[in-house]
């Protein structure tokens, strides 16, 4: 019996060829842009396997084994990574003009600046956010001068809940929450009260909290009580003062507790003070996995041990962590963490056709923590193709 599948391959096997006279007449392009033979890996649709896929429109239009219409333009993918463009919830590119363009070549397809302003700066942070290419979005800083050398809120009444609140009422469709950065050398002893003051500014508004954590004053424990459901705890491998595990390496039954009322759990892999080696392994070690990765990029990042997005993806492979697990934290547990993204993260039919192609080499890798220890992996992702909304993007 004839399915509706072979109706419509017959269909366009008959429309192939249209004869007037003796001249045949090209069957015009079905697809803008084919990505053929890539391994597509897209945890939303539990996939992994070697697929084609078709955009039209500036959307995906099929995923399939083979797609052997006419297209416009192929790219060849094979041996590569195809998966849905990444989106980084902690990121600094909103610091300056150029950053989100650096962020798409390395396959970030939406990101977070997550803090760089307050209320006083904020516009500027904003501006910048606004100009990217990709699908950009911001987290107020409580502090309202931002981040400061000297301590964004060591000086208490720079956590100024008024300022805060009619800041992100100015450029509310770009602001998606509020960050507070919990260090001693942030806040000083001020840490809890800085948080209060954080879901004071966000709660009639309905948006999240992200805190950094690490090297606070007040023990973890006693500040994950205040946070609420959908809040982010970014840094979640910080060493002690008071990392998410004990001086005996167990995880605190708060942190446990708090991932079950829906707290989300963060990389930040950052520069100082915020991923150890030795944190990493005890943590993971009890099964306590990331729910998403992010970079805490800034426009130096590549000289760092940040390097990209699919450079700090790599490092979790030297503890047992899958790829396509690493996908999903920085796919689609990337997109559920904040509502704009939600039709993001994912190369569903229909979906925004943002991807990212990712080499995956076998090899001796060197990784580094923010404390230069260094470990060597055998695997490393590197970003090798962006298309934006179905178009390519230029690399450098």
């Amino acid at each position: 019996m004839a399915t509706r599948r072979d109706f419509l391959a017959g269909a366009a096997a008959s429309a192939a060829l249209l004869t007037c006279g003796s001249r045949a007449v090209a069957q015009p392009a079905r697809y803008d842009l084919v990505i053929k033979g890539g391994r597509v890996i897209d945890p939303s649709l539990r996939l992994d396997a070697v697929r084609d896929v078709g955009i039209v429109a500036g959307r995906i239009a099929a995923v399939e084994a083979a797609l052997d219409a006419p297209a416009n333009s192929v790219l060849d993918a094979r041996g590569k990574l195809v998966v849905p463009g990444l989106i980084d919830i902690h990121s600094h590119a909103g610091r300056d003009m150029g950053g989100p363009a650096l962020c798409l070549r390395d396959g970030v397809t939406g990101f977070v600046d997550a803090g760089s302003g307050g209320a006083d700066n904020l516009d500027a942070v904003v501006a910048v956010v606004k100009s990217g290419p990709q699908r950009g979005r911001v987290l107020v800083n409580i502090g309202r001068k931002g981040i400061l050398p000297e301590g964004d809120t060591k000086d208490l009444t720079l956590a100024d809940v008024g300022a805060a609140r009619a800041a992100i009422e100015r450029h509310r469709d770009y602001i998606v929450g509020i960050k507070a950065r919990l260090s001693a050398t942030v806040v000083g002893d001020n840490d809890m009260e800085v948080l209060r003051r954080a879901q004071a500014v966000v709660e009639p508004l309905g948006l999240p909290v992200m805190i950094h954590m690490g090297q606070s004053a007040s023990p973890l424990a006693n500040l994950l009580p205040l946070l609420k459901s959908g809040d982010i705890v970014t840094h979640m491998f910080a060493p002690p003062p008071n990392a998410i595990v004990d001086n005996q390496g167990r995880i605190f039954p708060e942190v446990l507790a708090a991932r079950r009322r829906g707290i989300v759990f963060d990389v930040g892999n950052g520069v100082r003070d915020h991923i150890r080696w030795d944190i990493v392994e005890r943590v993971l070690g009890q099964g306590f996995w990331p729910d998403t990765f992010s970079t805490d990029w800034n426009i130096m990042s590549s000289t760092t041990g940040v390097v990209d997005f699919p450079n700090c993806m790599s490092k979790l492979f030297n503890y047992g962590m899958s790829v396509p697990e690493a996908i999903a934290c920085a796919t689609v547990n990337a997109a559920r963490t904040f509502p704009v993204f939600r039709d993001r993260g994912t190369l569903n039919v229909g979906a925004p056709a943002d991807v990212a192609i990712l080499e995956l080499r076998t090899g001796e890798f060197e990784f580094v923590d923010n404390y230069e220890n260094k470990i060597k992996g055998s695997q490393r992702l590197f970003p090798s193709e962006t298309l934006l909304g179905g178009m390519r993007v230029p690399r450098a």
